[in-house]
């Protein structure tokens, strides 16, 4: 699998990369391949919403004022925020022939992030009925990491997002994956200390190998 740490990058252009790439994986011009990066801040919009802003709660003249933009995609679940210190995975995986069962990639997004998180010493877990990953007590779990995935003819794209360093009070301008009764929060402030983000990158790229017997190589990034 090749890893390509793409760092601070516009969302548009993450997503028209991503579509080139499902194509050539699709035509095996290249093999699986993991985006790992960062976005400027933005407010993505999964299919669920079916366009509706219901869930932002924010005015635009708010959101204009934060620098947060607004953007639909092709992804499962809700609406979610993106922005610096949150690190962002892009899976780019053929998960023919023998891991075609969505239910199974998204549990397997789960424990990669569960296995990232207990190398800093954060016990990550589920929460039943709900995507993503969760820290601290029964019925007062807060999310850490959202999932959110495309499918297309067994090829995945877009993936998850783990707040290291996340500025938290922009999940403030949404209601996050249209959850009401649960709130969201970071590695940092679950530490209580700074995170470098290379480390979580190591870490989930680990991981990610063990959970999907994938063996990685780290690729020089390309647009």
């Amino acid at each position: 699998m090749d890893v390509r740490r793409l760092g601070l990058i516009d969302y548009d252009a993450a997503l028209d990369l991503q579509q080139r790439l499902v194509e050539d994986r699709r035509g095996g011009r290249i093999g699986d391949t993991l985006l790992l990066l960062q976005h400027p801040p933005v407010i993505t919009l999964g299919v669920k919403t079916r366009g509706q802003r219901a869930n932002v709660v924010a005015t635009p003249e708010v959101l204009s004022r934060a620098g947060v933009t607004v953007r639909e995609t092709g992804r499962g679940g809700d609406v979610t925020y993106h922005g610096p210190g949150q690190l962002v995975g892009y899976p780019i995986l053929d998960l023919r022939p023998n891991r075609r069962d969505v239910h199974r990639y998204v549990r397997d997004l789960e424990q990669t992030l569960i296995d990232a998180l207990a190398t800093f010493g954060i016990q990550g877990g589920r929460v039943a009925g709900l995507t993503g990953v969760w820290i601290g007590a029964q019925d007062r779990e807060q999310k850490i990491a959202a999932i959110g995935v495309r499918i297309s003819r067994w090829i995945t794209s877009h993936g998850f997002a783990l707040n290291v360093g996340t500025d938290l009070s922009h999940f403030d301008l949404i209601v996050p994956c249209g959850i009401v009764d649960r709130g969201v929060t970071s590695m940092e402030r679950a530490l209580g200390r700074p995170v470098e983000m290379a480390t979580v990158e190591d870490a989930v790229v680990r991981a990610f190998d063990v959970v999907f017997g994938e063996r990685s190589v780290e690729c020089t990034p390309q647009s």
